[in-house]
């Protein structure tokens, strides 16, 4: 049992908040205060206003010698958390391990952005990185591009989605027009069920920079309704098991692999079902090799059970839908298609 004592009504209402959010998985999503108001929420880049500008990927040298680069990551009205990476971006020349955190704010034309390990200053595409002790270095803003972006189904692959239709999809399924192209709207799960395949989709994350946490633009790949992979915009942070890339709750991302928000994404899953017995007991767990933007970030991964709320889920030799989870953020996902085994 926990008290709260407090003699100032405003201050109960405030702590009754708090302990409400916390409590948040128990009690289920909190409501909207009256007057409240949403996170800002863009789901085009020409809409995203001059912090979108900012936030994004900087590095020195090319895609062969990089030797430092930046990821900047927009926290809402002005702000910014800057990592500086020696060796380059992550999956390109970076080492995993050391980053120097900075943040600031834009003030005119420039950003600044501080800490111990020196500062930057942005301005125009690029950033000048000013250690604590050495030279200033410049860096270029670039836009990187999965792999894979665009791949084609190869011969007898199911195609879920190619913008034309969501004949494949339940009656949750809905197609948006966002910059002319025709999108998958997350939510829907497809009506065949399937047990082992490659598995390749595309999504976008929108752009809110003043949320946090798991409002920053959440979904998830669900397999079989049971094993979910999340998708969530985790640009730029230390890899956790609720960041894209994890298996959700269970097993971080091996190397967080996220572009920033509003740029398109691929997950490439190859996932091999559990195998049962003739008696139709599980003799073998399920397993996956993932790729986020071209990237191992789950490499033959063992899955014991389901994920998050469906650890007792009944895991089945039948296989299950795929669902793309519907999480109260705007997250488009197209070029789904699929290879069973």
């Amino acid at each position: 049992m926990i008290t709260i004592r407090t003699r100032s009504p405003a201050r109960s209402l405030v702590l009754c908040v708090a302990l409400f959010g916390a409590l948040g998985g128990a009690l289920g999503p909190m409501p909207t205060l009256a007057g409240a108001e949403p996170a800002f929420t863009a789901v085009e880049p020409a809409k995203a206003g001059p912090d979108y500008l900012v936030q994004g990927e900087y590095r020195t040298g090319d895609d062969v010698k990089p030797t430092l680069a930046a990821q900047v990551i927009a926290t809402g009205n002005g702000t910014f958390t800057a990592m500086v990476l020696p060796g380059g971006l992550p999956g390109a020349g970076w080492d995993g391990k050391t980053r120097h955190e900075l943040t600031g704010q834009t003030a005119g034309t420039e950003t600044q952005c501080a800490g111990a390990a020196g500062k930057i200053v942005i301005s125009g595409g690029s950033l000048v990185f000013t250690p604590a002790a050495g030279n200033a270095v410049m860096l270029k803003k670039v836009v990187r591009q999965s792999p894979t972006l665009g791949l084609k189904p190869p011969p007898g692959a199911i195609v879920l989605f190619d913008g034309t239709n969501v004949d494949a999809w339940d009656t949750k399924a809905r197609i948006d027009t966002v910059e002319g192209e025709k999108l998958l709207t997350c939510g829907p799960e497809t009506k065949r069920s399937f047990t082992s395949y490659q598995l390749h989709l595309e999504f976008r994350t929108p752009f809110k920079p003043t949320a946090k946490g798991q409002d920053r633009g959440n979904s998830g790949v669900y397999i079989h309704h049971t094993y979910e992979f999340q998708v969530l915009d985790s640009f730029g942070l230390v890899p956790e098991n609720n960041y894209t890339g994890a298996l959700y709750t269970m097993i971080p991302p091996l190397v967080n692999a996220c572009f920033p928000p509003l740029t398109w994404q691929t997950y490439d899953i190859d996932f091999n079902g559990p195998q049962f017995d003739a008696a139709g007991m599980k003799k073998a767990n399920a397993q996956a090799t993932v790729k986020l933007n071209g990237i191992i970030v789950q490499d033959k991964l063992d899955i014991p059970h389901g994920t998050g709320a469906n650890k007792k889920r009944a895991e089945t030799p039948k296989g299950g839908p795929l669902w793309l989870q519907d999480h109260q953020n705007p997250v488009y996902f197209r070029n789904v298609w699929l290879l069973e085994r």
